[in-house]
């Protein structure tokens, strides 16, 4: 068969799919990756024949996709804050909801003042923040102002969040943890990808274990908040190929929170902040989380469709 008549193909098959509204562009996008080549290129060349071990490939493709496996699996990419990452079944798929954690870190590191400020003006700008924000009201066990901000990634996964804030804060110093070593490996050739290696840390262990401590002026994290109840509930592509350590968070879907905002108080230097993502319907109980830690100027973020998304935390 012709190029053309197996993107035809491929479109009638993926109709079939867990998301059929997208047939027809996961079998142009399969298709492109496998034989290496452009959308351009593909309309100059959908007559040439298309056979062989080339066509059996992108068949297999096309029933891995049918079958509801996650299109940025099968091409071992995917795009989050305008960035490439590479991506496995061993990391959670960046997503694009999870950028507006990374604009709130960025929102709230204009606060500190000074170079740090300066690295994330255009960010502030955008967000609307004021032209001169307040100053993030540090302690004595900060070393901002005679060394470079500290910023803690827990659970990193893939690396998204780390590997944006070091591309956006260059002076800042950055540690990524997880308790995944696959993971780890997946984050640490992003950061090469970016070029950002040299700019974190990347540590193994299960939330602060590996930098127990230690003090920083932020801490952020993605964590798993679907709750084992649901697990049915979510789509297929999900539930049964991305990682259930980086989506299920027990039974209400608040046993990593339990954990993570006490010890993330503990963790920051007084004045510091804790950002992190959340679960549809799950604000008023992040909130009450967060009060009962002593936290303070909580704050809740929506997403682009009204959806409160971000939860953001000062310590005293």
């Amino acid at each position: 068969m012709k190029l053309r008549e197996w993107l035809q193909h491929g479109e009638a098959l993926l109709a079939d799919s867990p998301h059929p509204d997208r047939a027809r562009r996961d079998a142009e996008t399969l298709l492109l990756h496998h034989i290496g080549k452009n959308k351009a290129w593909l309309m100059a060349h959908d007559e040439e024949e298309f056979a062989g071990c080339s066509s059996i490939g992108y068949a297999a493709l096309l029933e891995r996709r049918r079958k509801g496996e996650p299109i940025q699996y099968l091409i071992g990419e995917c795009e989050f804050y305008g960035l490439p990452f590479r991506v496995t079944s061993d990391v959670l798929i960046p997503r694009p909801e999870t950028e507006h954690l990374v604009e709130k870190v960025l929102e709230l590191a204009a606060t500190l003042g000074g170079p740090f400020a300066e690295a994330t003006q255009d960010v502030s700008m955008k967000l609307g923040a004021p032209s001169e924000p307040p100053h993030l009201r540090l302690g004595s066990e900060s070393t901002h102002r005679g060394g470079p901000p500290r910023i803690l990634d827990v659970g990193t996964g893939s690396g998204a969040i780390a590997v944006a804030l070091a591309t956006r804060i260059p002076n800042a110093s950055i540690t990524a943890t997880d308790i995944s070593g696959s993971a780890l490996a997946v984050a640490r050739e992003n950061a090469a990808r970016n070029l950002v290696s040299d700019r974190i840390r990347f540590l193994q262990g299960d939330l602060f274990a590996p930098v127990a401590g230690e003090r920083f002026e932020f801490i952020v994290s993605n964590p798993p908040y679907v709750p084992n109840s649901d697990r049915a509930l979510i789509a297929v592509e999900v539930r049964e190929h991305e990682p259930a350590v980086a989506l299920f968070g027990g039974e209400d879907g608040f046993g990593i929170y339990r954990r993570l905002i006490p010890a993330a108080y503990a963790a920051l230097v007084p004045g510091g902040y804790l950002a992190f993502e959340f679960g549809f319907s799950q604000a008023d109980a992040v909130r009450s989380l967060l009060q009962q830690a002593a936290f303070e100027n909580i704050e809740i973020t929506h997403d682009l469709q009204g959806i409160p998304r971000v939860a953001s935390a000062q310590r005293k």
